[in-house]
Parts: C-alpha cells; structure tokens; sequence
C-alpha cells in the first residue's frame, strides 16, 4: 500500500476551476458598483449647481441673470461627467449630468443620464432609471 501525499492533478484543476469561475463573478459585480458608486459624484455636481442657481434667483431674482457666476456646461472634478442646463429661464431650470465618453461612466447603461429641476425633481434615463437616484 502506497502512502500518497500531496494534491493530485485533477484535484488541482477542480480548485483552480472554481476560483476562476468565483473570480468572475466577483470582478462583474466590482465594476458595477463602482459604476454605481461613481453616480454620486454626478448627483452631488448636479446639487451644487442647483445651489448656486438657487443663491443667483434668491440675489437676483432670476437664474440666469447676467451677474451669476454658474459657468455652463462644466466637467465634474474626476472628469465622468459633463454638467449641463437643458432648460433655463429665469424662474425655472433643468440640469442635466452625462458621462463624459471614453470614462469609466459611459458604460453606465443602467443610468446614462441624471437630471435635476428647480423644483426638486431628480429624474434619470437608462435601463434602470429608479436606480439613478
């Protein structure tokens, strides 16, 4: 009778198997976190902004008055999103944060778009808009 020790092939390739296949499933759901982790620099962009529309109204008494100091559009700090006013007047606006092409956010099919309102609205476009805020 032999006395065997140690691991043997296949034992080997069954443990090497399973951590790639672990491994995998692993790294697909980092990358959509990250993903959705990174929306919330473009929700915080978005707030901002409106904050400073809101002092530009409450001193001037419109959001697009000449003496504001809100240059738009803007690229967020870590450059994934272009912040922009689809819509501004003088009592009502609706900004609008897209990914910038070529970073990690523009493969955020789930929200490819977040949107702000005067009002308060926070919308989104995407596969999974309820997900966006």
């Amino acid at each position: 009778m032999r006395n065997s020790k140690g691991f043997s092939l296949i034992e080997l390739l069954i443990v090497v198997a399973i951590i790639g296949i672990l491994s995998t499933v692993a790294i697909g759901f980092y990358g959509d976190n990250v993903i959705a982790s990174n929306r919330t620099e473009g929700r915080s962009a978005l707030a901002q902004v409106a904050g400073s529309l809101e002092k530009c109204k409450s001193l001037y008494g419109s959001y697009n008055h000449a003496n504001c100091n809100v240059a738009l559009p803007l690229t967020t700090d870590t450059n994934y999103y272009t912040i922009s006013a689809s819509a501004m007047a003088g009592t009502t606006f609706t900004l609008t944060a897209t990914p910038v092409a070529g970073r990690p956010q523009a493969n955020d099919s789930d929200c490819t778009t977040l949107t702000l309102t005067n009002t308060g609205v926070r919308d989104g476009t995407g596969a999974d808009s309820a997900e966006c805020w």
